[in-house]
């Protein structure tokens, strides 16, 4: 496993983990780690989809990580 898939596995892993927790109900899909799960991994699956240069999902991880980002300042001002 080279760097580029260590880096998309960590990624998408987070983000499995956030949805599975919330679907789980242990933790609130409106909740600040929730959204900070969310941001992280998409972040890091961009970033991988980057290095190996796929752009499609550069453009879909890089959406995801900014919508979640936007979500969790807002969680936090609250």
């Amino acid at each position: 496993m080279n760097y580029n898939d260590i880096i998309g596995t960590i990624g998408v892993a987070i983000v499995l983990l956030a949805y599975f927790l919330s679907i789980l109900k242990i933790i609130s899909p409106t909740s600040t780690i929730y959204y900070f799960m969310n941001f992280l991994g998409a972040a890091l699956a961009c970033y991988a989809s980057l290095l190996i240069q796929y752009f499609p999902f550069v453009i879909l991880e890089g959406t995801w990580s900014g919508i979640s980002l936007i979500a969790l300042i807002n969680s936090t001002r609250k």
